[in-house]
């Protein structure tokens, strides 16, 4: 859902007057906003507002921390690329899905998961779980693994500022794929793991809106046949996304739109 304030200029098109429409700059900040007060914009965010944006003291910005409110706000000072806002009241916006999905996701190679994760966030994932199977290219210790984390995070916070979100969602440091599975919780919603080969369709709640639903997506290679084993005996079914092979990346978003048409807020 964008957000617009009016601006003064109107501008003559075809001989006509039309009043132009900004779109407001949405920015997560960590930490407290109370009206009031006045918080230093991340760094990043900062140096875009200042040298790409163009940002002014006065400007309005929408500020935002996670847990579900937006604030109004506007700039106060921009110092080189440093930016301070002042903020204003707050307001509960819940563009949350009523249906609760954790996307179980094999790290491709290169940068396909910033996509994955940019994606599963605007389309209303709650939790992201990147794993590592036998067959994934990638490969991880703990010190890359910590910092991909962190990295990933960084994609959803940015993809909130875009979407409209006010909840980031859950993502996890990757882990090998086995270890999920053996700590894996039992759930009151499906859990599906999408296979290429499988002709088996997902038995989803007929008309309900809302629930809760575990969908995995395998690497470039596919699950392992132990794997899957694992995954029956973690209580997943097997389902498949039509006759056609996707690629990892649009496999994740083509489950996760079809579960939010059928069972979300699509």
């Amino acid at each position: 859902m964008r957000q617009f304030r009016r601006d003064e200029t109107h501008r003559r098109i075809s001989g006509k007057f039309r009043v132009r429409a900004v779109r407001l700059t949405r920015v997560y900040v960590e930490g407290e906003l109370a009206a009031g007060s006045v918080v230093e914009l991340p760094p990043d965010t900062a140096a875009h507002l200042a040298r790409v944006l163009r940002a002014r003291s006065g400007d309005e910005v929408i500020l935002f921390n996670g847990d579900g409110r937006e604030c109004t706000g506007a700039i106060l000072a921009v110092r080189g690329a440093r930016v301070s806002a002042a903020v204003g009241e707050s307001r509960s916006v819940n563009r949350e899905s009523p249906f609760v999905i954790t996307l179980v996701q094999c790290v491709p190679r290169g940068d396909r998961m910033d996509f994955i994760v940019q994606k599963a966030t605007e389309l209303g994932v709650a939790r992201i779980v990147p794993v590592l199977s036998q067959r994934s290219v990638v490969r991880l210790d703990q010190a890359h693994a910590q910092s991909k984390a962190m990295h990933w995070r960084a994609v959803a916070v940015s993809a909130c500022e875009q979407c409209g979100r006010n909840r980031i969602p859950a993502v996890e440091p990757p882990q090998p794929l086995l270890n999920y599975l053996g700590e894996s919780a039992p759930s009151t919603g499906p859990k599906l793991v999408f296979e290429p080969d499988c002709a088996a369709h997902a038995i989803l709640p007929a008309h309900d809106r809302g629930g809760t639903a575990e969908i995995a997506i395998g690497p470039e290679g596919g699950f392992a046949a132990d794997e899957l084993e694992a995954f029956r005996v973690a209580g997943y079914s097997r389902a498949g996304l039509g006759p056609r092979i996707l690629r990892a990346e649009t496999a994740a978003i083509a489950a996760v739109v079809w579960l939010q048409a059928r069972c979300g807020d699509m």
